[in-house]
């Protein structure tokens, strides 16, 4: 049985799929910011919500700069979303959206 507090594990995407990505990404601004707070909840939330919006989201490291590369796997693993690159200070996360399922209850 699966963990229910681990986030679902994202499909892999490569090929043509992953060069579309990262060139949508070149075009983005970073919507969410790493500052002195860190890894905080709040920034949890603010990613999560902007992966649910966008699915392909660009976020930079304001501080902690020299951290980011052991950061971003856990940043990753935690949203559940796979990482598209990262270059300097910024990298760009893509998470699937959730498809809509019907709902039963509703008869």
């Amino acid at each position: 049985m699966s963990d229910s507090t681990a986030p679902e594990t994202p499909s892999t995407v490569s090929g043509r799929h992953l060069r579309d990505l990262k060139s949508r990404a070149q075009h983005l601004d970073p919507v969410v910011k790493i500052g002195k707070a860190g890894l905080s909840d709040g920034f949890y939330a603010a990613l999560n919500l902007a992966l649910e919006q966008h699915e392909l989201v660009k976020f930079k490291f304001e501080d902690l700069k020299d951290q980011k590369k052991k950061l971003v796997p856990q940043i990753v693993s935690r949203t559940g979303s796979q990482l598209i690159q990262r270059v300097g200070n910024v990298a760009v996360v893509y998470r699937r959206r959730k498809v809509a399922a019907v709902d039963d209850a509703a008869e």
